[in-house]
């Protein structure tokens, strides 16, 4: 992922997939992951390069470093190793650009300066049945895991906060500590996995953490107190390292419990008599290019970029005459050179991002353009920042001038002849 590639410090361009801006306030934790951890290696698909699973990252930078492959939403993927152990077979019957989408970098230069990079994913109708494929059977494992658990009557465990002995089935203990300590993390029959669950919630609480808000303290006491004073019994729901407890994450491909509760929310009866008058549009929060600086409205974000900073991307749209996925591709050209702490207007390189900053307000570098050649290209479609609502803002440079040159303009209005109106009825070819 990008993080990773961060700590490679080198001059190509080595993010694997889109980077996102944190949300208010900032939550740093990672993307919902839902794969039980397993010990078989992770495989090159043209190689005998390998790595074991929580090394996924190294592999990843590998394939696309070494290979120039990208694997779309990998993430998403129920079980990687049988992912590319599938693909790696069958680029040995057939050739790579018989699966993948072939993207050109540098298309409009010199011929020795492009390259071809391969992007497989779930667009390709083999790609997705595996995808599915990989997905119901970790479902149904699961599903079968789940179903033990309810009828497993070995159960034994001490309760986490009053250390009261519970033995049979894992439903007395959860409802013990719901009943008795307020600290409930759902129904037993929604949760799988379950003595690995509360070995994290334990291994928590005996490193002296907090459940909830994750600080941790001096001593058990301190904790005890503070969890019941803060009203912290509970587990942080934004915490995806328990997603893989929850038999809800697994039941749709790449959905996580929110995205199905709220798809469970939505199935309303239609009423012609719905009264949409309180909606409330989400602002928009578009982030600055050059600093961390975010304005809920368009005129804001545009006008601080240009009284701050001195960029004028309206500007540059007119000067430049510059369609909306010109448009698109200059700022994710923008974002990338910036996220890889170099300037875009000499394409110098810097040590921190603050220091080509810096030098690109220094120089004069804010509003100076590479060749449109540079930024022109098929790779920056793809958005630097994936949550980048910058982009939302943008709009063709045909848009609008159209109205400039009619605002103000009456158009006649010529009325439909209903002189004869049976006449009209007889003859209509509604009848």
């Amino acid at each position: 992922n990008a993080s990773s590639c961060q700590a490679v410090h080198s001059r190509k361009d080595s993010i694997l997939e889109p980077l996102c801006f944190p949300d208010q306030p900032a939550d740093t934790s990672s993307p919902p992951g839902v794969q039980c951890p397993g010990s078989e290696p992770l495989v090159c698909l043209f190689c005998s390069e390998s790595v074991p699973p929580p090394r996924k990252d190294v592999l990843l930078r590998h394939l696309l470093m070494e290979h120039k492959l990208v694997i779309a939403d990998v993430k998403l993927i129920a079980d990687v190793p049988k992912y590319l152990l599938y693909w790696k077979g069958r680029f040995l019957e057939q050739p790579l650009t018989d699966f993948c989408s072939v993207i050109k970098t540098n298309s409009t230069g010199p011929v020795e300066k492009q390259e071809d990079y391969f992007l497989l994913c779930d667009v390709l109708p083999e790609d997705r049945v595996l995808r599915e494929k990989l997905q119901q059977k970790r479902l149904e494992e699961v599903l079968e895991q789940q179903q033990k658990e309810r009828d497993d009557s070995s159960f034994h465990r001490l309760c986490m906060f009053c250390s009261e002995e519970f033995t049979g089935n894992r439903s007395s203990l959860l409802n013990h500590m719901a009943r008795e300590h307020s600290f409930s993390i759902g129904l037993p029959d929604n949760i799988v996995y379950c003595s690995e669950f509360l070995d994290t919630l334990q291994d928590k609480l005996d490193s002296l953490q907090c459940l909830y808000c994750e600080k941790t303290f001096r001593d058990k006491t301190t904790l005890k107190d503070h969890m019941r004073k803060k009203a912290h019994r509970r587990i942080n729901a934004k915490n995806h390292e328990y997603d893989r407890f929850y038999v809800i994450n697994y039941l749709e491909l790449g959905k996580t419990w929110e995205e199905v509760q709220s798809e469970d929310d939505r199935e309303l009866a239609d009423d012609e008599d719905d009264d949409w008058s309180d909606w409330q549009a989400h602002p928009v929060s578009a982030v600055c290019l050059f600093c961390d600086h975010q304005s809920e409205t368009l005129e804001q974000i545009y006008a601080h970029m240009k009284e701050a900073h001195g960029f004028d991307l309206h500007l540059l749209k007119t000067e430049l005459n510059l369609k909306f996925y010109q448009q698109v591709k200059l700022v994710n050209f923008i974002r990338r050179q910036i996220h890889q702490s170099r300037c875009y207007g000499c394409t110098r390189m810097f040590d921190c991002r603050a220091d080509a900053l810096r030098h690109i307000a220094a120089e004069g570098h804010v509003m100076k353009l590479p060749e449109m050649s540079a930024w022109d290209q098929p790779q920056y479609y793809f958005p630097t920042y994936e949550n980048d609502a910058l982009l939302c803002t943008l709009s063709d440079s045909e848009e609008g001038d159209g109205d400039e040159e009619h605002r103000g303009e009456e158009i006649p209005v010529i009325a439909e002849d209903i002189s004869n109106l049976r006449a009209l009825k007889q003859s209509s070819v509604l009848k």
